[in-house]
């Protein structure tokens, strides 16, 4: 008989929450971007506040396939704070998973309940959850517990065809969770239309006493942005995703079009190797493709450059067409 997992904690377990001066700025999980070669770059040229994992399946994580996904919860001391964060769907699974990322050190633990993909969502987990709240409760619930401590937050939109956030956050809440990220579109709206960030200071208001943390998410490109946001809705930081690509300097005081070109092709080369040197075999070398796209633009010569980049199979490869086209090297 399955077991029924009830919510005891009667008191927030904060974490690092509570070691933050406001507003926090942080990095979004985003899967086949945000991996440890990528976030070893982050670190380096323009650390977030806090940093997330790409998404990992807690079903996978508790099946013989552990040892395939184990490489998207690699990081090092450098990326801390770092949150893992994971989906699915089974309660037991998310205690199991969530003992595990204990034991792997992670400072804290986030549950996808965003995700619209058609294939998470066939799963019941990502955005599936917002019309699930009897099974919402008791994931958190055995998160909470299997987490032994950590300090847990969630990543959620603000409904499912429609904005429920009236009756769906305060189902979040509940659970007293450190911090609840909220991307301000449907799961319906994707990203097709612009963020909707009355939303997020409608999330303020509800969370207002709770000690819950509001984090808001959608559309946002740098820190400029970021800043007007939170000042409009009085969320308590932001989370930047796409911004990021191919700017590593995001979350550093420099803008992107004040680096060099040839410091930018450096630090793609840089990124290149370490993804190679991280995930021999591991990973498809196209991952890097979509930040080629990023990092190469806006210069004459540009399109032609991507163009050959996209039929690369090696970092040997890039450094060649780089080194051919503008003598960078590292």
């Amino acid at each position: 008989m399955a077991k029924t997992w009830h919510n005891t904690s009667q008191f927030m377990n904060t974490g690092f929450w509570s070691q933050f001066n406001r507003p926090i700025m942080a990095l979004a999980p985003m899967a086949n971007v945000t991996d440890a070669a990528f976030r070893r770059i982050i670190a380096k040229y323009g650390k977030p506040d806090v940093t997330w994992t790409e998404f990992v399946s807690c079903d996978g994580l508790c099946s013989e396939g552990r040892s395939r996904l184990l490489p998207d919860f690699w990081f090092e001391d450098g990326q801390r704070p770092i949150v893992a964060q994971i989906f699915g769907a089974n309660p037991e699974n998310f205690f199991t998973t969530a003992k595990l990322v204990r034991e792997l050190g992670f400072d804290g633990i986030d549950i996808n309940m965003g995700c619209p993909d058609k294939a998470v969502l066939k799963q019941g987990a990502g955005a599936a959850l917002i019309k699930d709240h009897a099974l919402t409760r008791e994931i958190m619930a055995a998160t909470i517990e299997g987490a032994g401590g950590l300090p847990l937050s969630v990543k959620t939109r603000i409904g499912d065809t429609r904005n429920t956030l009236d009756e769906w956050l305060p189902v979040l809440l509940s659970a007293k969770p450190a911090t609840i990220t909220v991307h301000a579109r449907t799961r319906k709206q994707m990203s097709l239309v612009p963020a909707q960030w009355e939303t997020v200071k409608q999330a303020v208001e509800i969370a207002r006493g709770s000690g819950t943390l509001i984090l808001g998410n959608g559309d946002v490109e740098d820190l400029d942005q970021a800043h007007a946001r939170i000042a409009e809705t009085g969320a308590d930081g932001v989370m930047i995703g796409r911004g990021i690509f191919g700017n590593p300097w995001l979350f550093s005081s420099r803008k992107r079009e004040d680096v060099p070109l040839e410091e930018r092709l450096r630090v793609m080369l840089e990124h290149t190797n370490l993804f190679e040197e991280l995930f021999p075999g591991i990973k498809s070398f196209d991952v890097m493709k979509k930040h080629y796209k990023a990092y190469v633009n806006n210069f004459p010569g540009a399109s032609e450059m991507r163009a050959e980049l996209f039929q690369t199979k090696t970092a040997a490869e890039v450094a060649d067409i780089v080194k051919r086209h503008f003598a960078v090297t590292i």
